[in-house]
């Protein structure tokens, strides 16, 4: 029911685009644009969509963000997919919502959306409570050998790379675990700040303020190198474990409208977004944060989100059929 009733709205939508007609890019954007976060308020994409918002406000397109969590990001897409392909509703797409699609967990396809820009890399890191006896990651490596299937990992969503991750630290143990996922970062840190779950997997741009408070411990970077922002913790490699035994895998979040979106709108939306990301207002930003920016867009980020997303069903389906 669920899936033919996104089928019958996509149908819908599909014919609002024609009624739209060509002409009207010429006087795009002359309203707001709603803009879909499908995750938590608090979250990484969160956070870099409110710093982003008066930015693109200078650039002239104002967005009013709306946050609709679940699903490992599916929902808000969902609604992304089945609006008016006008770009007045534009969403953030993730590797984590790509790799549920990629894995056919949700009734949403990549022709369903127009890439529009790619607005930031984001590694993943191993974090504990701040007030945990662990300090290193040999020693959770160690505990988890020591509590087979009893250390519990939170991630935002499930079957995405977060939880590929905390099962590949499971692996790099050699021992099972238990995961426990959310709807977004935010609720994540939340429970490791309440001690309800032992470690999570999250990025450095929605868990550095805590960091700095002492409130969370970073263990380890899911990278080839360490990063920037936290260059005292080391890989994962350098403990021993490869967390990318498949091929290298990578997060980022991108601006997504529905398919469809005439090419002159895309353009005029993906320069904006451009010359936000690119000002020294968000450069700053981002480097304070662990975001990178590297904002692909046209075919080369339809070629990048392509190629990661094949890359990501490998990797799940080498990880999860263990």
């Amino acid at each position: 029911m669920l899936i033919n009733s996104i089928l019958r709205a996509a149908t819908v939508a599909l014919a609002a685009t024609f009624v739209a007609g060509p002409g009207m890019a010429q006087d795009y954007p002359s309203k707001e644009v709603r803009w879909v976060i499908p995750w938590n308020a608090g979250g990484s994409n969160d956070i870099m969509a409110r710093y982003l918002q008066p930015i693109l406000e200078e650039q002239g397109v104002s967005v009013v963000i709306e946050n609709l969590p679940g699903g490992t990001g599916a929902v808000g897409m969902g609604a992304v997919a089945t609006s008016r392909a006008d770009g007045y509703t534009i969403g953030n797409g993730t590797s984590s919502t790509l790799s549920i699609i990629a894995q056919g967990k949700a009734p949403l396809s990549n022709d369903d959306f127009t890439n529009v820009i790619r607005v930031s890399v984001d590694p993943l890191i191993l974090v504990v409570p701040g007030d945990s006896e662990i300090d290193t990651l040999d020693q959770f490596l160690a505990h988890m050998k020591d509590n087979p299937g009893d250390v519990t990992i939170g991630t935002p969503g499930t079957n995405n790379l977060n939880h590929i991750f905390a099962a590949m630290t499971a692996r790099g143990a050699g021992v099972d675990y238990r995961h426990v996922p959310f709807p977004g970062g935010s609720r994540v840190i939340a429970e490791l700040m309440g001690n309800q779950i032992q470690a999570g997997v999250l990025k450095p741009s929605e868990t550095i303020e805590q960091i700095q408070a002492g409130e969370l411990k970073p263990l380890g970077a899911f990278s080839n190198e360490r990063l920037e922002i936290l260059p005292d913790i080391p890989t994962f490699g350098e403990a021993g474990v490869d967390v990318f035994p498949y091929g290298p895998v990578v997060q980022m979040a991108y601006i997504q409208a529905p398919a469809g979106l005439d090419p002159e709108t895309e353009k005029a939306l993906a320069d904006a977004f451009e010359a936000a990301l690119t000002s020294e207002q968000f450069r700053e930003f981002a480097d304070k944060n662990g975001f990178v920016i590297d904002p692909l867009r046209g075919d080369e980020l339809d070629a990048e989100v392509a190629g990661v997303a094949g890359a990501i069903a490998e990797v799940a389906k080498q990880v999860f059929a263990e």
